[in-house]
């Protein structure tokens, strides 16, 4: 009972802590970050049992239910006969990366500079710099280059602006209801007319 009283308050000054300063957070735990991070979505089991052997570059974004694993639990069941069997490894992150929903970074991996990392991917391996990545395992798609010359070409023009003003630009482009019920179609200045909804990105993020 005690033991699990413990935990309940440990989960709930983690939950306080990681709200109130992500970043510091994972500092806390023994994450090396080595510039500006951001998180959406952090806890104390993404970072698995080594997460001094962890470290983040600047300007990283980490989103929701991504997972760092350091070791490889497999070798448990073969202590028996192999008392010594261990196999962990550190997991570097470089500039510039973006690693999307879900996404499992394995033992010994490096994703390097200028890197985007499609949901759902399993990491097994090295990425090298400016590269885009995806699938199970992970594997280059194509270069970041050639992901923002994509992107530029069906951008909506919209992603420097605040949450709610963007949010509300995207909401006349595709005709959709606001809060009042209206739904007008956004005219882009000197277009001279609505808009046309971009051809859906590659699913890669």
């Amino acid at each position: 009972m005690l033991s699990t009283l413990r935990g309940i308050v440990t989960a709930l000054r983690d939950r306080r802590a990681a709200a109130r300063n992500p970043e510091e957070f994972a500092r806390s735990l023994g994450v090396n970050l080595r510039g500006r991070v951001r998180f959406y979505g952090i806890d104390r089991s993404m970072f698995g049992s080594e997460p001094w052997l962890i470290t983040l570059g600047d300007n990283v974004y980490v989103t929701a239910g991504v997972q760092f694993v350091t070791h490889d639990g497999g070798t448990l069941i073969l202590r028996r006969d192999h008392p010594d069997l261990e196999w962990t490894a550190p997991i570097s992150i470089g500039d510039d990366v973006y690693i999307g929903v879900r996404t499992i970074i394995l033992p010994g991996v490096r994703i390097g500079d200028r890197c985007i990392v499609g949901a759902g991917s399993v990491v097994t391996r090295d990425i090298p710099d400016n590269s885009v990545a995806a699938g199970v395992p992970a594997r280059v798609l194509k270069s970041t280059d050639e992901y923002l010359a994509i992107m530029k070409a069906k951008s909506l023009g919209c992603g420097h602006l605040p949450a709610q003003e963007k949010a509300a630009v995207i909401r006349r482009i595709y005709g959709v209801s606001g809060r009042d019920g209206s739904a007008v179609r956004m005219t882009p200045a000197g277009s001279g007319g609505a808009r046309k909804p971009p051809t859906p990105a590659d699913p890669v993020a």
